[in-house]
């Protein structure tokens, strides 16, 4: 399909191609051209579909109507779930999303933020890596729209967006507690960053208030291990406490690799151990028993960055940061 230009519209509307320049760019009262040459082109325009090019209009206007979107892995469905209504409700307000993952690396994101400057993006919205708060106090400095989602750096001045994720995983024991388990394991990786941190966090207070706790209960692994390595590191840990008998996985990668191991283990859930996972994921409602969840508020946290991005790109010298705490929720499947 031939792409539509100014100069069709000119033809169509039998006016000179400066005149729908005029117009297109919102030029048309300044240049004195009368209403109804106006709405003539307009309607023209809209007829034969116009849709003038991004790139012209961000060199004519130095406005590109995109935002830089950075996440911790697009393939993971968590991340990708939150993509995909982020790019709904920017779409709605005709932007675009650029997005982009760092797999939690350092030198990638400050690699992708200075990708995105440079396509003169308008904001971002970032998942953080556990050393950007740097780049991100420089993006502050020039006066780049910022919101942060999934996790925050708690002494920094910049809007979020995240899970109530001590409430979540606090929430999830205490039920395992009234269950009836006793001894629960927790399954973590060694990030650091603060929404795992909380997460622990949760686990470790809810059974030290029930006199439960065990600090041999926690099993870290290496976030940037592989799978195989992941699956080996829990069938040891579990084959050597074999009194365990719950388990709360803290993202949902880890929760998948669970499985994998108690399938080689033999186990049978929730018979041999009650299992539950942050961040659902389709495979846990496929599987046989199916797998309880605490599930993240996906739509509330995509809908309200935006708005936090769109507040800042109105008005960057009146918006207040916010820091925005969404309460996740426990889906009790077979599982337990």
């Amino acid at each position: 399909m031939k792409k539509i230009t100014i100069k069709d519209i000119a033809t169509k509307a039998q006016v000179s191609i400066s005149t729908v320049s005029f117009v297109i760019n919102g030029k048309g009262e300044k240049m004195a051209i009368s209403p109804a040459v106006i709405k003539k082109v307009q309607d023209v325009a809209q007829k034969l579909q116009y849709k003038p090019s991004m790139i012209a209009s961000s060199l004519r206007t130095g406005k590109t109507r995109s935002i830089g979107l950075i996440v911790e892995d697009i393939s993971n469905q968590f991340f990708a779930d939150l993509a995909r209504v982020i790019e709904d409700e920017a779409k709605s307000i005709d932007y675009r999303v650029f997005y982009c993952s760092t797999g939690d690396d350092n030198n990638r994101s400050e690699e992708l933020v200075q990708s995105l400057l440079q396509a003169n993006v308008e904001g971002f919205i970032i998942t953080p890596t556990k050393n950007l708060e740097k780049t991100i106090s420089h993006l502050l400095k020039i006066q780049k729209p910022v919101v942060l989602i999934d996790r925050y750096f708690a002494n920094q001045k910049v809007s979020h967006v995240v899970m109530d994720n001590y409430e979540g995983s606090y929430a999830a024991v205490k039920f395992l507690l009234e269950k009836g388990y006793k001894n629960i394991a927790v399954v973590n990786n060694k990030s650091g960053m603060i929404q795992m941190k909380l997460r622990e966090k949760g686990y470790v207070e809810a059974l030290k208030e029930e006199g439960k706790y065990n600090e041999n209960y926690t099993l870290l692994l290496d976030y940037h291990s592989n799978e195989k390595n992941r699956i080996d590191s829990i069938i040891r840990f579990f084959e050597e406490r074999p009194e365990i008998d719950a388990v709360l996985f803290l993202a949902n990668y880890l929760g998948l690799a669970g499985l994998q191991a108690f399938k080689s283990l033999k186990y049978k859930i929730p018979d041999d151990i009650a299992v539950i996972s942050f961040d659902d994921h389709d495979s846990f409602k496929m599987y046989t028993p199916t797998i309880s969840v605490v599930a993240q508020p996906i739509e509330e946290i995509a809908v309200k960055s935006i708005q936090l991005l769109m507040s800042q790109m109105t008005s960057l010298e009146d918006f207040k940061v916010e820091k925005v705490l969404k309460k996740g929720s426990l889906i009790v499947r077979e599982s337990v």
